[in-house]
């Protein structure tokens, strides 16, 4: 037998083979690394270049202020502002002591036990680069922390909203709230309907660095400026809207209601000086409400069925068309029967008047004299005044969350309808357009659109000034004349006594209006909303007034909650 074996040169040759063989595999995966890397992934490595050496930073515009009058010294105050507040932050990988640092800042923030035990676990974690703490940290309270100096407890400053006078209507000023992708933006009020203008117009800056990071000075760079916000004037007056808030609050305190509101405007330029609502909420804490409808203001949003409010409405109409005259008499039965209602309607807690004239009417405040006065004119032109005093459509006044009432049951062909709309049931309205309607006859019949902001004042120095719009003449100035004197008659003699000034003709009606049942048919039980809606002085109207409280607990009728606060403000405007 041989034996075959292999020559070492053709073991040399075999390993040659294997290497080169190898060595085509390892060139062609680099080849292909490379042409996926030039050809596929080129968009990513340039930008991660780009990113290495281009620099892009947004620039903050500053949000703008929300201002108010101050009339008696012709100066403006702010609302709603800015300031500079700290950011207070951990880096856990330094601190030191996690259990005293955090009874040191519980004790500055005023943290429960709770609450400091929470913030030490969080601080006591050694590969934790980052920990937030607390935002909007005022100065004296920034320079307690500083006094403690606790290793790996920081701080920056960062740009704040604040509210300087949160009592004086949260309702009004809105709030700047988070969103759910982190951005900030207006909420409700002015700062919600006005957020585009307030906030302004963010710039950036596109430039190129070095490796330090700096700002290569002769490379070229691209910069959008910032546009500052703008500042936003309103109508309001300082001292009257604060005043206005806290007589709110203590009647709503004083008689248990559920809430309320009062608006006051100028007749003659439609300008609001005074919007409160309550309960009320501050915006600097805008979070701890029970209920985020407290946000809604609810003198322009709460629509309701007005009660003997609107009579005065129903009268002027009767009285322009000439279908009756203040001395126009009829005889009250107590009750009257309409086309489509089985049940007679009656007056408020049945009583029974006789032959009375119209201006009687209005004082005693009787149902079955507004249902006569309708039918004098007609359901159609009845609604057709209603219509042109603004009802059933939004005013446009520039807030958040305007309501529009609803006057669709006036389309409805059965005499029900009129009727009770006549002295203000079935249909719904708001406390602002209650309150120009007044005005409106205060005004010489001439119907003015609410304004509330008076100037825009814009990062370039341009000032758009606000004006208010003639909506109607809605009724004649001889028949403004005659409603504001048969009101001025109501508070003289009918049950608006508690709303008058000494010395002053003011002009006015109670309302206590039942309140209708969010399901099924009918009014609940034991709720009641008082109003009273006016204007003063008569002869020079200065303001009109609507006051409303709503579901008073002590009393029921409206002379004994709604008056006496109109009473004490028209006091305090007139004196």
């Amino acid at each position: 037998m041989t034996t075959r074996k292999w020559s070492s040169t053709s073991s040399i040759d075999l390993r040659l083979e294997v290497f080169r063989y190898g060595l085509f595999v390892f060139a062609s995966l680099i080849v292909l690394k490379l042409a996926y890397i030039q050809l596929w992934q080129h968009g990513f490595y340039e930008a991660l270049a780009s990113g290495q050496r281009e620099l892009f930073e947004e620039l903050i515009p500053q949000r703008g202020d929300i201002l108010v009058h101050d009339y008696k010294d012709e100066t403006t105050f702010p609302i709603a502002t800015n300031q500079e507040l700290a950011f207070v932050y951990a880096d856990p990988r330094l601190v030191e002591e996690a259990d005293d640092a955090a009874q040191a800042l519980g004790e500055i923030f005023g943290y429960d036990e709770e609450a400091i035990v929470a913030l030490e676990a969080r601080l006591d974690q050694p590969t934790d680069p980052y920990e937030p703490i607390a935002r909007k940290v005022e100065e004296d309270l920034l320079k307690g922390i500083l006094a403690l100096d606790l290793p790996g407890i920081f701080y920056v400053r960062e740009s704040s909203r604040l509210y300087p006078e949160p009592e004086i209507g949260g309702h009004l000023v809105g709030f700047l709230g988070i969103n759910q992708d982190g951005s900030v933006s207006g909420k409700y009020g002015i700062e919600g309907f006005f957020d585009n203008e307030l906030a302004g117009t963010r710039g950036s800056l596109v430039a190129e660095q070095d490796v330090a990071g700096r700002i290569i000075a002769v490379a070229d760079r691209q910069l959008t400026p910032a546009v500052d916000g703008a500042d936003i004037l309103l109508t309001i007056d300082r001292t009257i809207q604060f005043k206005t808030c806290l007589a709110l609050k203590a009647a709503v305190k004083k008689h248990g209601a559920d809430g309320g509101s009062v608006v006051i405007v100028v007749p003659s330029t439609g300008k609001i000086l005074a919007m409160c609502g309550a309960p009320d909420f501050d915006p600097n804490s805008y979070g701890q409400v029970d209920s985020i409808n407290v946000f809604n203001n609810p003198a322009i949003f709460n629509a309701y069925e007005p009660g003997s409010i609107f009579k005065p409405f129903t009268m002027a109409a009767a009285v322009d068309s000439g279908a009756v005259e203040p001395k126009t008499t009829f005889t009250d039965t107590g009750s009257v029967m309409v086309d489509g209602w089985p049940k007679p309607i009656g007056n408020a807690q049945g009583k029974v008047y006789g032959t009375v004239d119209m201006t009687t009417v209005l004082e005693e405040s009787i149902n079955t004299g507004m249902i006569f006065s309708m039918r004098q004119m007609g359901m159609d032109t009845f609604k057709d005044y209603v219509k042109k005093f603004g009802f059933g459509i939004g005013t446009g006044v520039e807030i958040e969350t305007e309501a529009h009432g609803d006057i669709s049951s006036l389309d409805e062909e059965a005499e029900i309808y009129a009727a009770t709309a006549a002295f203000g049931q079935g249909i719904s309205v708001t406390p602002l357009q209650i309150v120009m309607a007044y005005a409106a006859i205060a005004n010489g019949g001439v119907l003015k659109s609410p304004i509330i902001v008076d100037e825009i004042v814009r990062a370039d120095g341009t000032v758009e000034k606000r004006t208010s719009k003639d909506m109607a003449q809605v009724i004649d100035s001889k028949t403004a004349r005659t409603i504001a004197a048969m009101l001025v008659s109501v508070i003289e003699h009918g049950h608006g006594k508690r709303a008058g000034v000494p010395g002053y003709y003011i002009a006015g009606k109670t309302g206590t209006a039942q309140v209708a049942k969010s399901v099924g048919i009918g009014y609940e039980e034991d709720n009641t909303i008082g109003s009273f809606a006016g204007f003063g002085p008569v002869e020079d109207p200065k303001f009109a007034m609507v006051v409303r409280i709503d579901n008073p607990k002590d009393v029921v009728w409206a002379e004994s909650t709604a008056a006496p606060l109109f009473g004490e403000l028209a006091q305090f405007l007139l004196q």
